[in-house]
């Protein structure tokens, strides 16, 4: 990262804890919300912020590889340099170890919990700015709704609570720098989150308005409703594209195949790389999306797409894709031809091409029984299926920001 970039915010994303209250083995940031970790979810709203941040996760031990690939895997994440590491054993000591990888830019830090997954990206960047512009703590909250009773030890009502100066607090929770590292550097007892701590500590704490979808994902029944925002509002929009590409072969063409180089193999016939994966991956996604078809948004002879790879045209795809205001739920793929074997690199080409997508993409290969072009050993085949969803409650908030 250029100096001119270096990051003035960091957010720490703790998915340290334990799933116990949701019935679960693993970790609550490792539980499936939607067919995605509920950390993934929690790192894409934090990759869409406008604020470019530096990303620390803390997590189990035996999670820190996991946690790794799962976050170059989300929607902007192969870009980022996110640091892993390992969380303690309470939250406190999870922030303290990641207050030790900020970077020496850093002003502002942010710390959110992994099991608020469907905080949009708008809070994220109205706490930086926030304290930023105030120098102090500010946190996200909204007025308690219910009336509050505070009864004694046999479950009796002592008195109704004046619900009209409570707040509900929320994460990401953001504070000065220098200032929560001081709090937790003098702390001697465990506070339940970390406006309590630099509140201890002598340090000013205000509240800004929350969001509702940001809401902390703590027992069965939350999970439940988390899982009904996305796939409700995901099955009123999901759409299905079709899209195939057709290259010969060319000898003196090296292979580029679902973006992946193969060495020895006879390359493929066309202006860019001739990745037919790639090209028909593309189709089918701007098919679905009802935005036209490869040769008519990227042009067949445009020189700064001469020699380009799958991947270029993939994230840019991907891009128009996002503004039409979808997500890709996954894609499939048929390759028709004599060479090269998909099988070999199967795992390989489809784990690089779900983590170019954010989404599923499994390939599959097969020949055509000497009959018609592929064949006769002149050229390959590609035929993709793409499945486009509007995009979610909590995908639209990021979008809109």
């Amino acid at each position: 990262m250029s100096p001119t970039n270096e990051p003035r915010v960091a957010v720490i994303v703790l998915g340290a804890g334990n799933g116990t209250r949701l019935g679960r083995n693993e970790p609550k940031a490792f539980v499936h919300l939607a067919g995605r970790p509920t950390l993934s979810r929690a790192l894409e709203a934090v990759f869409a912020m406008d604020e470019q941040a530096q990303v620390i996760v803390t997590v189990p031990p035996s999670f820190i590889p996991i946690a790794k690939q799962l976050a170059r895997s989300v929607p902007g994440g192969r870009d980022r340099d996110t640091t892993v590491i390992l969380g303690g054993s309470t939250r406190q000591e999870s922030v303290a170890a990641a207050l030790k990888y900020l970077d020496s830019s850093v002003e502002v830090v942010l710390v959110h919990d992994a099991a608020r997954p469907l905080t949009p990206s708008v809070v994220f960047d109205s706490v930086a700015a926030e304290v930023l512009s105030s120098g102090a703590g500010v946190v996200p909250g909204l007025p308690v709704a219910d009336t509050i009773k505070r009864t004694d030890d046999a479950g009796f009502v002592v008195e109704t609570v004046d619900r009209s100066v409570l707040m509900a607090v929320q994460t990401p929770q953001g504070f000065p720098r220098a200032q929560l590292v001081a709090a937790h550097e003098s702390a001697t007892e465990e506070f339940t989150d970390d406006s309590a701590l630099v509140a201890a500590a002598g340090f000013p704490v205000s509240v800004i308005a929350g969001d509702d979808l940001a809401f902390k994902i703590t027992t069965a029944w939350e999970l439940r409703r988390a899982e009904q925002l996305f796939t409700a509002s995901a099955a009123s929009g999901i759409r299905v594209g079709t899209g195939t590409d057709v290259h010969a072969y060319d000898e003196t063409k090296p292979l580029w195949l679902a973006g992946l180089y193969w060495p020895d193999e006879v390359g493929l016939r066309g202006h860019s790389d001739g990745d037919v994966v790639s090209h028909a991956i593309c189709d089918a996604m701007l098919s679905a999306a009802k935005l036209g078809d490869l040769g008519s948004v990227f042009g067949t002879s445009d020189p700064k797409f001469q020699d380009a790879h799958g991947d270029v045209f993939l994230r840019e795809t991907l891009h128009l894709i996002r503004d039409a205001g979808f997500e890709v739920g996954n894609v499939s793929v048929q390759l028709i031809g004599n060479h090269p074997m998909v099988s070999r690199r199967r795992v390989e080409a489809e784990s690089l091409l779900t983590g170019l997508l954010g989404a599923s993409v499994s390939i599959a290969g097969t020949t055509s029984d000497a009959l018609g072009f592929t064949g006769r050993g002149e050229g390959m085949a590609a035929i993709a299926t793409a499945l486009v969803h509007a995009r979610t409650v909590a995908e639209a908030a990021h979008a809109s920001d």
